[in-house]
């Protein structure tokens, strides 16, 4: 369904950036996102800078965006408002897991990550985050 009004949800198992309302600006993605339900509706927002919101840029993976994803798996809260950057999807997951778990190390996770396609994440972690966001249409995919 169209989200108008989105909401910060808590979640039972932990996400990438911690806590928040996600959303990207791939469309493809965005498409298999909404694809894993009966009705598949893709959300459109306008979003509008706020420079007093703290954020968080990752331009590409990088040891500092591991550990940040490694910390938020692990229920470790941040203080950003708003987080960007690649999406650990369920391969990248679950080679984080592995990392996690101490079953590959640091640089096998490199190795392994390195050639899938990038994905793209941005998680509004609060409300103050949520009013730089306009509801502007949706889009049916099935």
């Amino acid at each position: 369904m169209a989200v108008e009004t989105p909401k910060i949800l808590k979640s039972k198992f932990p996400k990438d950036f911690g806590g928040g309302f996600y959303c990207t600006e791939l469309e493809q993605q965005a498409i298999r996102w909404a694809s894993r339900y009966d009705t598949a509706v893709v959300s459109v927002y306008e979003y509008t800078p706020d420079n007093n919101l703290k954020m968080l840029v990752f331009e590409k993976m990088t040891e500092e965006w591991l550990d940040f994803i490694v910390d938020c798996r692990l229920g470790r809260k941040h203080s950003f408002d708003i987080v960007i950057g690649a999406m650990a999807n369920d391969q990248i997951y679950n080679y984080i897991s592995d990392f996690i778990d101490g079953i590959i190390t640091r640089e096998q996770f490199w190795v392994l990550a390195k050639f899938k396609h990038p994905t793209h994440q941005i998680c509004f972690c609060n409300e103050k985050a949520l009013k730089t966001l306009q509801f502007i249409d949706y889009n049916k995919i099935k």
